[in-house]
């Protein structure tokens, strides 16, 4: 037993000594945008349209290539360095560097490089666009936990004020001073506000789920978010007006950015399907040499004596020489010689002038240019939806706005009424049906003011969103 409490005491010691990490929104958002793995490829686009860009530009550098080939002949072939038959096995070395580069070819190089940049641009905004729908996302659903803890707060009260009167009604009953139907009646108030409690339980579990799976936490087991302080006050008010907000976020909203970049990119592929028109002028040059083992040169020179016939001298043979003569002898010529002695030098100008190729160039013009238009019609469709959703976030926040401002009075008005009417019950001067519609509309009165207030937040967080400002539940 000794032992249970030492180890139930080192628990409670180490749970006090690491509490438990609270989430902010901001660190919701922050974790969020690191570990996505939807945002990790978007970045992996970019970089990839990156890596094109970079290569467009070394495009326009010239090219170098170098080669080598080491080869066996078999067989009688004419050796390209000797010009001769070569009927031996012969063993022959190529080597070649060779460089080329485009002098004209109507921009094409130069438009597709400044596409490409484009692209990279657009890439770079539609990255901060997915971060910014994911911060919305991730505020949506954190006000969605504070809601469901408000209501669950407002729910548990109610249960503990039924329970009172439940209590209180039993005793009246149990001495003769109330009618059994009236406990009856409160007691099925009691089972309902329960039931509350019970449905903003569970909303308030779905709520933490659908934000842990936004995180992409492994369970909500231990996760818990900070409740900042939402105090709106009685007379919040709206800072700017749609148009205001429409105007900043149309120079500022990446998704406007990206459109805008799109319709540039699409210009400069028009401008690259024209330029095929345009004759292509390039330059070639070119270095090249090798070895044959074919190649011979001349080597010692000798002197050889022909003998014409045998007599005898003296009873012993000896050669009768008629005379001699000098001969040469070849050798094969050295690698290091051959190297130097066949060295080719190349400089060509090439000019390739388009004349027909099945339409294929009109074609690409046309596709390009209706590129072109429907990349503009996709940013007007941008600008268009970005005002619509400034427009109805606008007029959801003043409309939550107003509700608010009236819910504030409805809910201090059924307050009182709910006391008066508690009051009248307790002494018996009111049936309990009567009670229990006074109670219904205290609640449904707060239920509005508490949805009215959330909904104005949310809205006006959204607002300002698109006013630059960071996502972020703090008041000022």
């Amino acid at each position: 037993m000794k032992k249970l409490f030492l180890l139930l005491f080192a628990l409670m010691a180490s749970v006090m000594a690491f509490p438990q990490e609270v989430w902010t929104l901001e660190k919701c958002i922050e974790h969020a945008l690191t570990n996505n793995i939807s945002i990790k490829q978007q970045m992996l686009q970019v970089d990839a349209n990156k890596a094109t860009l970079i290569q467009s530009k070394l495009d326009l550098l010239p090219s170098l290539n170098g080669g080598a080939q080491h080869g066996y002949n078999y067989g009688k072939t004419v050796d390209r360095y000797t010009n001769q038959f070569a009927s031996n096995s012969v063993q022959s070395d190529n080597f070649y560097l060779g460089s080329q580069f485009t002098l004209w070819d109507g921009f094409q190089k130069i438009n597709q490089m400044k596409r490409n940049k484009a692209e990279l641009e657009a890439s770079n905004y539609d990255t901060d666009k997915y971060m910014d729908d994911i911060s919305l996302n991730i505020a949506t659903a954190y006000l969605q936990i504070l809601y469901y803890k408000e209501v669950l707060r407002t729910a548990q009260n109610q249960v503990d004020i039924s329970q009172q009167q439940t209590d209180r009604l039993a005793k009246m009953v149990d001495a003769g001073a109330s009618a059994q139907g009236d406990l009856y009646n409160i007691q099925a108030q009691l089972a309902s506000a329960k039931v509350s409690v019970v449905d903003a339980r569970n909303n308030l579990g779905l709520a933490y789920l659908t934000l842990a799976q936004m995180l992409d936490l492994p369970s909500t087991d231990g996760f818990e978010i900070e409740v900042p302080d939402l105090d709106i006050g009685s007379q919040p008010a709206l800072v700017a007006n749609p148009e205001q907000v429409y105007l900043y976020a149309l120079e500022n909203q990446p998704v406007i950015k990206s459109a805008e970049l799109r319709v540039k990119s699409s210009e400069y592929g028009l401008m690259l399907a024209r330029g095929a028109q345009s004759p292509t002028l390039s330059m070639s040059a070119s270095l090249a040499t090798g070895y044959s083992g074919a190649a011979q040169m001349l080597g010692d020179t000798m002197t050889k004596v022909v003998p014409i016939g045998y007599t005898m001298i003296n009873g012993m043979p000896a050669e009768l020489v008629y005379g001699s003569y000098l001969y040469s002898t070849y050798k094969d010529k050295p690698f290091g010689d051959q190297i130097s002695d066949n060295i080719n030098r190349s400089l060509n100008f090439n000019l390739s002038i388009p004349i027909f190729n099945g339409w294929a160039t009109r074609s690409a013009i046309s596709r390009a240019r209706i590129n072109v238009e429907n990349s503009k019609y996709n940013l007007d469709q941008s600008k268009l939806q970005l005002r619509k959703t400034i427009q109805q976030a606008y007029a959801d926040a003043h409309g939550a706005l107003d509700k608010y401002q009236a819910s504030l009075t409805g809910v201090e008005a059924a307050r009182e009424s709910f006391r008066y009417a508690e009051q009248k019950f307790n002494v018996g001067l009111m049936n309990s049906v009567d009670y229990n519609n006074a109670r219904k509309e205290y609640e449904k009165a707060d239920s509005d003011m508490i949805w009215a207030k959330y909904e104005f937040i949310f809205k006006t967080t959204v607002l300002d969103f698109y006013m630059g400002k960071p996502i972020t539940l703090k008041r000022k």
